[in-house]
């Protein structure tokens, strides 16, 4: 009853014991996917580590596996030991920041360690039979885009792999609006969580709309479960507002500040992201920092509740055919 994508890339996988026994094992849980990039490069240390364990904690008191994702000893793993996770997290940006394009060459050198984004936790959620993946937010279309193209590899992967993902919507240093054109050209759905905004990372509302509302884990399982059914090719954004926003001047005020910066540094590319979010950090003083927090556990919850809900769709239906 393991449902897994049959390519050569889940024939690299290295599973723990624990996401082993909840895909394997005769009492089979929901499995939910965990990025590294927000351990290694999104949060300083010991804050990234003590935000890792605890969503772990969280996905497993609400009855699903925690699967963190990294790349490590030429190995794509699901699942971390604690000692790996702590490895990781001290790391922080001494790890290889690893999209979907990188896989291969992080798998080649041994003494690399990868931390996957979006795009590559997403593939390799995939080759695992992973459904649901939890983060903070999800990469775009970036601003002055018409200039530089510069356009994130997690919207590609999301047109064309099955994958849930449970975000706070799109990081706000980012052109919503051009990213959600995007998303819709590329037929992805983009679900707002009990609201019909659709929500900007660290504030409940960009001013755009989410393509679809839904108010349970059940509904959204069913638009996860029947979207696999049809054999649609896409993921999904499962976007949840913000439990503690951060007031909309105060962030737009530090992210026009650290935009400024950027162009004056010459940082570009998958710098700008871990840079941007650092100085709106450092201006904000610390208060971007414990709503980032705060966001990525309350999509814990709510992912491991699709999860949770989309196994036992699957179950059901598996039974009555």
């Amino acid at each position: 009853m393991w449902r897994r994508s049959g390519t050569a890339l889940s024939q690299r996988l290295a599973l723990s014991e624990e996401v082993s026994e909840a895909l394997y094992g005769r009492a089979k849980r929901p499995v939910v996917a965990l990025e590294s990039t927000i351990i290694s490069h999104g949060m300083p240390f010991p804050q990234n580590l003590e935000m890792a364990q605890h969503v772990e904690e969280i996905v497993r008191a609400h009855g699903a596996c925690p699967a963190t994702i990294c790349i490590a000893d030429g190995s794509l793993k699901v699942g971390l030991a604690e000692r790996d996770l702590t490895q990781l997290a001290e790391l922080g940006a001494g790890a290889k920041k690893c999209s979907t394009r990188d896989i291969a060459a992080a798998v080649t050198d041994t003494n690399v360690v990868g931390a996957t984004t979006v795009s590559s936790t997403m593939r390799i959620a995939h080759a695992a039979g992973i459904k649901v993946f939890v983060t903070g937010g999800i990469g775009g279309v970036h601003r002055f885009c018409e200039e530089t193209m510069d356009i994130s590899t997690d919207l590609m992967e999301l047109s064309r792999t099955p994958v849930a993902v449970v975000c706070a919507g799109i990081k706000s240093i980012l052109d919503i609006p051009r990213t959600l054109e995007f998303l819709e050209t590329h037929s992805v759905p983009v679900i707002g969580y009990k609201t019909d905004q659709f929500p900007a990372f660290f504030t409940q509302d960009s001013g755009e709309k989410a393509h679809l509302r839904r108010d349970t884990p059940q509904d959204i399982a069913r638009l996860i479960y029947e979207s696999e059914a049809l054999g649609l090719p896409n993921g999904h954004i499962i976007a949840v507002p913000n439990p503690k926003p951060v007031p909309t001047e105060t962030i737009n005020q530090a992210i026009e500040l650290g935009l400024q910066e950027v162009v004056e540094k010459n940082i570009s590319g998958q710098a700008v992201t871990p840079y941007l979010l650092k100085r709106v950090n450092e201006i904000t003083q610390g208060v971007s920092l414990e709503s980032n927090i705060d966001l990525v556990n309350s999509n814990a919850t709510v992912g491991s509740q699709v999860s949770t809900a989309e196994q036992d769709i699957y179950y059901c239906c598996a039974e009555t055919h």
